[in-house]
């Protein structure tokens, strides 16, 4: 593929690095001089130094052959002014635009929707000129919604509305798992499960059969919803149900996150995540804290039902009055993404069960997991994620990224080089794994075996090394 890259930042690079490594003809757009010399030195690929909304910039780029755009300034409006020129000019490239103001992000969802009917069955150019519009707090509050929905155990990706996911467990002292193999693991259990990763040490692999879980390490497992509880178990955890919930920071992630948990305006508490949540229950509770005032009355006015307080979510006198060290989980979603981190540490520290904490990126993740944080959600890395889902084309679905890994969802077409063969028969350690099949006609994913044959018109999910995932995906899905 052909892309062009306007703005060298966090994001910029990252997708200039990943899309490279994948042998992707990349162009990047960047005014600063100075940031553009420090790409240059670090990713093998064309750096103009210049204004992105520039039509003959953006030719020079090559936009006139690109197969798609992406527009990540710090600038909403050059964002979306950058769309807008290339749609009228060239259409047919896919346009894609992180939007921080989250104005323009829910006016234009809410155009789409209204025009909707008018064009069924027809066409029109997308609002602005931009296909895809990212928006990083949206982004961020779903990635903690489903690590909520799950028990705040781990990180948790769902695949189209499935009944299976993929959730990063930690194995525990006294675990079952501890010292076993994992060809021998059905020796243990009968519940039909996969581990798709493993953790351990600083370093993030593809397991085989011969892989031993030791003590500390985490596990990658993709399992059924209703089975997370005995899996959990199995590796030395039980899952909680979360009755007491505290969400620190009223912001815009915070608003989003208490709009799926606790319904604004509704005497049904808490029907979005009723696996943990229950209504009926006296003893559930969902708190609110900001140190703000314009934002703990915006969140009061909101969320009539539940507890809100303007105050400092570390003062330990506030704190233990209020009984918040009783509470089962502490949501930290502040746009202080070091205060989070601290915060969700402290809250653990003074009796808060699990805690789940949004970071500035990946390597921060690590860094709050080894404060103790249950869950790090890493915004700049959600970010990336999401524009690559939409950068796959039409045969590749979905993409995430853990560590070195890639997880992908791609459709098999005829011309697919794996069409008609068992797993087992193509099966290659250390470079993929497939982990989840479904097939046409068919609303649910299974988990895959060995003697699972895959056919055109399936979709898979597998799991990839980075450096693999391209040429894996071609394999599979048959096209680029």
């Amino acid at each position: 593929m052909n892309i062009v890259i306007v703005g060298g930042g966090f994001t910029g690079i990252q997708l200039a690095k990943l899309l490279v490594n994948e042998k992707n003809t990349v162009s990047l757009i960047e005014n600063d001089e100075d940031v553009a010399r420090h790409i240059g030195n670090q990713v093998d690929c064309t750096v103009i130094v210049d204004d992105g909304n520039n039509l003959e910039v953006l030719e020079t780029a090559g936009i006139a052959k690109a197969d798609a755009l992406v527009c990540v300034t710090s600038s909403d409006e050059v964002n979306m002014i950058t769309c807008s020129l290339v749609d009228a000019v060239y259409p047919d490239v896919l346009k894609i635009a992180r939007v921080r103001n989250y104005a323009y992000y829910v006016n234009t969802a809410s155009a789409e929707k209204k025009h909707a009917n008018e064009f069924a069955g027809g066409f029109r150019r997308p609002l602005y000129g931009i296909n895809y519009m990212i928006h990083p707090d949206v982004e961020a509050a779903e990635a903690i919604i489903r690590a909520v929905e799950n028990g705040a155990v781990g990180n948790v990706l769902t695949f189209d509305d499935s009944e299976l996911e993929l959730v990063r467990i930690n194995v525990e002292r006294g675990s079952k798992l501890c010292g076993s193999c994992l060809k021998n693991i059905r020796m243990l259990t009968d519940i039909n499960f996969l581990v798709a990763y493993v953790e351990f040490d600083g370093r993030t692999y593809l397991p085989s059969g011969d892989t031993q879980i030791t003590e500390d390490c985490i596990l990658g497992v993709l399992l059924k919803k209703s089975d997370m509880s005995a899996v959990s178990e199995l590796c030395g955890s039980k899952k909680r149900e979360l009755r007491k919930v505290a969400l620190i920071g009223a912001g815009r992630i915070g608003t989003t996150i208490a709009e799926q948990i606790f319904k604004p305006q509704e005497k049904t508490n808490f029907s979005k995540i009723k696996n943990f949540f229950t209504p009926k229950r006296a003893a559930t509770d969902f708190v609110i804290i900001d140190k703000d005032k314009d934002l703990a009355n915006d969140a009061s006015a909101m969320f009539p039902d539940a507890r809100v307080y303007c105050a400092d979510a570390s003062d330990e006198t506030f704190l233990r009055e209020e009984g918040i060290p009783d509470f089962d989980l502490a949501i930290c979603a502040t746009h202080n993404h070091e205060l989070n981190m601290v915060l969700a540490a402290y809250l653990e520290g003074l009796g808060v069960k699990q805690s789940i904490s949004l970071v500035t990126s990946s390597e921060f993740g690590v860094i709050a997991t080894r404060l103790g944080v249950d869950v790090a959600i890493p915004l700049r890395d959600t970010i990336v994620d999401a524009i690559m889902s939409h950068l796959r084309g039409k045969a590749v679905k979905e993409i995430h990224t853990v560590s070195d890994l890639e997880i992908a969802e791609c459709e098999i077409s005829p011309e697919s080089k794996m069409a008609g063969k068992m797993l087992k028969d193509i099966a290659d350690p250390g470079k993929f794994l497939v982990l989840l099949v479904r097939k046409p006609g068919h609303e649910n994913y299974q988990i895959a075996g060995g003697n699972t044959q895959i056919n055109p018109g399936d979709h898979i999910v597998l799991i990839a090394q980075g450096e693999d995932s391209k040429k894996v995906l071609v394999n599979f899905a048959g096209k680029e």
